[in-house]
């Protein structure tokens, strides 16, 4: 801060009442704060701030007039006054009755000549509204904002646009209208023209074509730069690499013309007739198999089966199966299909897996599941392959109650029992082996056969009339 050079000669003994409507007019608020804190007086050279609160200051401690972020600015602005620091403009603002934060900047000038007289003197604080310099920032910021996401809406439509051409199955170029140059081809368009073409980018349109096709192209584009799109048309490639179909349309973009031209090579009746056959077939052969054939989204929801599951699971129609779980009649609730689902997820093939599938009217079947993760585009699917295996040789040995004769054996059961009835029905086996075995030892001497297994009579008794084995006639009433 740099002061006048001769004030006293230029500004001369003013007085208090001169001091007060310079002050005033040098600023849109000026107030005079004592060594304590307190607003003594106040003036407002701007009639923009009546009605924002400002003439209940005088008397208050001028800290307790701002917001809670801005006081520690007014403590470092009347302390810098205090110390004859030259102060810098600093932004506070204070709570307004009319709803958002009124933003002064304030600077303070200490009335004292030197420190120490500062220190016990006053501060005058002058003031300048900053709410249409926040208008205008908010204006700024606002618009900043509305850039970027014009911006970014450009972006995502120009990414859309290049994913689309990129993938897109149908070749596709742009060409320039003014030079009439290739300007993009898409990776459909480079495989259409493979070798012919060393260089399609930049070339001149047409390129490839044998003589009559690259006139019918131009005139196509003639239409084109005429009408807006011009007919579709038939061309030969040069060399005899086959016959194709052009079709093209003129667009405007960042003021310039360019034209879409869209290629497919022509299919031979022959062709096109046999692929929808072979469908057909396919298709009959996945509803008249004998083994269930569904197919279901990735939470094993029914998307479509065959015949011989709508039989098996005792349905009237395919209708009743179709967004339904598929652990609705496989194996039990829940956990089957929930073991099937992780397997594929972790190795892509489910092979042979044993369980049961339960009828709406309660028949229980044995089946054998393969499976299979699909991806047709980005949704995945899963394929079960289900097959009755209730007629096998064998299949019924743990529904005869024999015993398994090994650990794989007991394995197989896994799955399709729970363990707490396989351990239950095994123990209740052995129990019924060993009780037999000791009756056999002892001739039916049930006291030496309870002997033997370390049970007493009672007990044998009551195993025994559990298992139905042997007289249950008391030895003492024979």
């Amino acid at each position: 801060m740099t002061p006048f050079e001769s004030s006293k000669t230029t500004l001369g003994e003013l007085s208090a009442s001169a001091i007060g409507a310079l002050l005033a007019g040098a600023s849109d608020i000026a107030l005079v704060i004592d060594a304590e804190g307190i607003v003594c007086d106040q003036a407002l050279g701007s009639d923009q701030l009546d009605g924002e609160g400002c003439e209940d200051w005088r008397g208050r401690r001028w800290i307790d007039t701002v917001t809670v972020e801005s006081r520690a600015k007014v403590e470092t602005l009347l302390r810098d006054a205090a110390k004859g620091i030259p102060s810098r403009w600093r932004q506070i603002n204070h709570p307004s009755p009319r709803g958002p934060d009124l933003p002064l900047m304030y600077s303070a000038v200490t009335l004292g000549l030197d420190a120490a007289s500062a220190a016990r003197g006053r501060t005058v604080v002058f003031g300048r509204d900053m709410r249409a310099a926040a208008a205008l920032q908010q204006r700024l910021v606002d618009a900043q904002q509305s850039m970027e996401r014009d911006y970014w809406r450009l972006r995502d439509a120009e990414t859309r646009y290049r994913l689309l051409f990129q993938i897109g199955s149908e070749a596709m170029l742009l060409v320039d209208a003014a030079t009439q140059k290739i300007a993009e081809a898409n990776p459909a368009a480079l495989e259409l023209f493979g070798e012919g073409v060393q260089r399609l980018v930049g070339s001149p349109f047409p390129v490839g074509f044998d003589e009559a096709g690259a006139e019918a192209a131009l005139a196509m584009l003639a239409a084109a730069r005429a009408g807006g799109s011009g007919g579709e048309i038939r061309v030969e490639l040069a060399r005899g690499r086959g016959e194709i179909t052009l079709a093209a349309s003129m667009f405007r973009q960042e003021n310039a013309s360019m034209f879409l031209v869209r290629l497919a090579r022509v299919v031979s009746p022959s062709s096109t007739a046999e692929a929808p056959n072979l469908a057909a077939v396919q298709l009959r052969l996945v509803q008249s198999a004998p083994d269930c054939l569904v197919l279901t989204d990735a939470e094993g929801r029914i998307a479509s089966a065959n015949a011989a599951f709508v039989e098996l699971a005792q349905l009237a129609n395919e209708e009743q199966a179709r967004s339904e779980s598929l652990s609705r009649w496989l194996g039990r609730t829940g956990v089957d299909l929930s073991v099937l689902i992780s397997n594929l997820r972790q190795r892509g093939s489910v092979r042979l897996f044993a369980t049961t599938l339960r009828g709406e009217h309660g028949a229980v079947t044995d089946v054998e599941i393969s499976a299979v993760l699909l991806t047709h585009g980005n949704q995945p699917y899963l394929g079960f392959s289900i097959r009755d295996v209730g007629r096998r040789l064998g299949s019924d040995a743990r529904l005869n109650r024999e015993l398994p004769q090994s650990v794989g054996q007991l394995a197989e059961l896994v799955g399709r029992v729970p363990m707490k009835d396989i351990v239950g029905e095994t123990t209740d086996l052995i129990e019924q082996l060993c009780i037999e075995a000791a009756l056999g030892l002892t001739r039916d001497n049930r006291a030496a056969a309870a002997e033997l297994l370390g049970l007493s009579r009672q007990s044998l008794y009551v195993k025994m009339r559990r298992f139905g084995l042997g007289d249950l006639v008391p030895e003492t009433e024979k």
